[in-house]
């Protein structure tokens, strides 16, 4: 029954009326932003221990599970997605000189080291997307977040550095909470809520959500009511960067999202229209193709949270990220050193001191070792809640 007093965890309000302006870099009107989802070796085989065959996005629209036993045609076309389908991404957006941010499945990019290689060599961002490409809803919060833990260890020891997105696709109830949790994510990515990265309270953190999509997505090549061409894909494409870009010259612009495939649109028929797009988006003055990452770094600096920053609250990475330029001022030094200084404080330990903007400089004048704490606290008073 509708209790209109009843609390209700769903926000179906978001920015409202009052939709910010969301000022990105440079002017720009519209953030576009691609995603390569690499999942190939990642996904449901009895060979991974699996009860039964993967089922989803594949060229067998309506396939079904076989339980115990290998699905052939499946395991290919999964197959096509990391021998060629990659590598003809990697072509496309590494010779346009396009920034990409990979959701990459930990256990599939172990089994491709190569592909993981030219990752990094691209300068791509590359968010975690869980250890395995499998269904989250069932499990219990300790085996997702053991899941979810084994993925960040695995891609720190594949690429070098920790990711700091977190896009878990076929998720439970449970999965932003635990991302949030982690507290090594500037943003999460499970939702499809807005157009602009949003702010939430999960877990007692101040989290970023910078959402995603699931209709600018190569995905409906392989569900029913989908793209049937590339033609099609093409048309939806730009339709929708051409609405956002003109709402962006009204201050309105959004975040447009592709979600890209390489099993899917790493076919050559498919490629054609993906390619015709990224030439039509690089001749638009107005569009800033980036990573989500620096979406989020973007948000993070320009758009705090409501009422301001609450140190307590806040993860390590957040915390790094927010207090990180003041500690590299204050220790002369890049900014790397001075969020791992901001990182280290909060590894220490935030009492009830640090909530206030006083308090957190005598902290950081602590870790710096200098007298002079006035000119932080000036900086910090503009950051922190009141």
């Amino acid at each position: 029954m509708f209790d209109p007093d009843q609390e209700y965890p769903r926000d179906m309000v978001g920015y409202g009326r009052a939709r910010p302006d969301p000022r990105w870099p440079g002017g720009k009107r519209v953030a576009v932003q691609f995603v390569v989802n690499y999942e190939e070796g990642g996904e449901n085989c009895i060979l991974h221990g699996d009860a039964a065959s993967e089922a989803f996005l594949s060229e067998i629209v309506g396939a079904q599970p076989w339980p115990g036993q290998r699905h052939a045609n499946m395991e290919s076309i999964y197959e096509y997605g990391a021998r060629a389908g990659f590598w003809r991404l990697w072509r496309a957006f590494t010779g346009r000189a396009m920034p990409v941010t990979v959701f990459g499945v930990a256990s599939a990019m172990r089994r491709n080291p190569e592909a993981v290689a030219a990752m990094v060599e691209a300068g791509w961002e590359i968010a975690t997307h869980g250890l395995r490409w499998i269904d989250y809803r069932d499990h219990s919060v300790e085996a997702e977040r053991a899941d979810i833990d084994a993925a960040v260890a695995i891609q720190t020891g594949l690429t070098g550095s920790r990711p700091l997105g977190l896009y878990q696709g076929r998720t439970s109830t449970n999965t932003l909470a635990i991302g949030a949790a982690e507290g090594g994510f500037l943003y999460l990515a499970d939702s499809y809520a807005d157009e602009l990265p949003y702010w939430v309270a999960l877990a007692g953190r101040q989290q970023l959500v910078v959402p995603y999509t699931l209709d600018a997505n190569d995905m409906r090549f392989a569900t029913p009511q989908g793209f049937n061409s590339g033609d099609q894909f093409y048309a939806y494409l730009k339709d929708t960067f051409d609405v956002l870009y003109r709402e962006g010259g009204a201050g309105q612009g959004g975040i447009m999202s592709v979600g890209l495939h390489c099993r899917l649109v790493g076919r050559p028929g498919r490629m054609a229209a993906l390619e015709r797009f990224l030439d039509y988006v690089a001749g638009q003055s107005g569009a800033w193709v980036t990573t989500r990452l620096d979406i989020a770094r973007h948000w993070i600096a320009a758009h705090p949270p409501r009422g301001g920053y609450r140190p307590g609250r806040m993860g390590r990475a957040l915390f790094g990220e927010v207090f990180g330029p003041v500690c590299a001022d204050l220790c002369a030094g890049p900014a790397d050193e001075g969020r791992a200084m901001a990182e280290g404080v909060h590894a220490a330990g935030l009492g009830p001191e640090a909530e206030t903007a006083a308090g957190l400089a005598r902290r950081f004048a602590d870790a710096a070792g200098i007298a002079d704490e006035g000119t932080i606290r000036t900086r910090l008073e503009a950051l922190v809640a009141r």
